[in-house]
């Protein structure tokens, strides 16, 4: 039976080698922790017998500088998943339109908060592209519009123009769009991709960051939103006070200040994503989709094939991927692997030729 929020591979089973898991089904940075983020939590274990700053003031201001935001729009978070569920309780819209398939969190968010969720399905001749034209149609119809840039698992990118140009028809029929930009970081430039610095003053646009893709802290947690004053405050309301905690806020100082690391996760990913790419298009029975961050989106092309029998053949040799059945719109045949080093990724293409038939 499919699960259908289910996320990727669990690395807290034990693995059937005895070895820790090579992990591809969860696209965080393959760097790791930067030896800024590392010095940083050794540095302030102490500091967790007081209750964090809730207003998260140096967090903020290094967000501030980062990013070019007024810190008076920036609403912190426990990770970006937090993020969506806030703004849901917060807001309740009471139909939400998901351009599928996408994270499954948007969905559970909204129908937590009670929401009619509807589906716009991308199409898989377009290369799932997303339908500018009916989403903009929808403004009116939907309270909010949910976009993940890049989206997830597709890889689908979209230009900041044509988001704002649906976020202009939104403010005027009643729509709010949320974006979910979590894995912008990991390209040289966002500037034709990104809203963020363009949210700040507008009520109807919430762009949600992760900082736990990039500074690979799954386990730490920490994201943050960017929308007017007037809604920031609205959502502040509406959350624990303490939301992100002590070490999670000294990570996230130290990450944005560390621009070798940054500059460093941004090469590698470059790179490698496209030698993955090269490598797995090589592979008879399997439709490659081009790649433009940290992990690619691939569908098994052979009779009857299923991306679960593939990951179990793959798990019993220690390797997980993230099996796609379950994500609305897509078949049992698609599935979507990270970028990891390139050690780990001729693992990875060498185990997956074995075993695709």
């Amino acid at each position: 039976m499919i699960q259908r929020f289910e996320h990727g591979g669990n690395v807290y089973q034990p693995s059937p080698k005895g070895k820790a898991w090579l992990d591809f089904s969860a696209n965080i940075n393959p760097l790791g922790l930067s030896p800024a983020v590392r010095q940083a939590l050794a540095a302030h274990l102490d500091q967790v017998v007081h209750y964090p700053d809730p207003a998260g003031t140096a967090l903020r201001q290094a967000l501030e500088q980062a990013y070019g935001v007024p810190g008076g729009s920036i609403v912190l978070g426990n990770g970006a998943a937090e993020l969506f569920y806030l703004y849901m309780h917060t807001f309740r819209p009471q139909r939400v339109l998901l351009p599928v398939p996408s994270f499954s969190e948007y969905e559970r968010a909204a129908r937590a908060a009670g929401a009619v969720v509807d589906y716009g399905y991308l199409k898989e001749d377009d290369g799932f592209a997303f339908p500018w034209k009916e989403l903009r149609q929808a403004c009116g119809q939907s309270d909010c519009i949910v976009l993940g840039n890049p989206n997830n698992p597709t890889g689908t990118l979209a230009a900041a123009d044509e988001i704002m140009a649906l976020a202009e028809v939104g403010a005027r029929k009643g729509t709010d769009i949320l974006v979910d930009e979590s894995f912008l970081d990991f390209l040289e430039s966002d500037e034709a991709y990104s809203v963020l610095r363009q949210a700040w003053d507008r009520d109807n646009l919430f762009v949600i960051r992760s900082l736990t893709k990039f500074y690979a802290l799954p386990g730490l947690r920490l994201g943050f939103g960017v929308t007017s004053p007037l809604r920031r405050g609205l959502m502040e309301g509406h959350k624990d006070v303490w939301n992100v905690n002590v070490l999670a806020q000294y990570a996230g100082v130290a990450g944005l200040r560390d621009r070798a690391y940054q500059q460093a996760s941004r090469q590698l990913v470059q790179q490698e994503k496209e030698w993955l790419y090269g490598q797995m298009k090589k592979i008879p029975g399997l439709c490659v989709y081009p790649p433009c961050v940290n992990f690619i989106f691939w569908k098994l092309t052979g009779d009857g094939a299923r991306t679960a029998d593939l990951a179990e053949v793959l798990k019993a040799q220690g390797l997980l991927i993230r099996d796609c059945a379950n994500y609305p719109g897509l078949s049992a045949a698609y599935g979507r692997t990270a970028v990891r080093t390139h050690e780990e990724n001729e693992r990875f293409v060498a185990l997956l030729a074995e075993n695709i038939r």
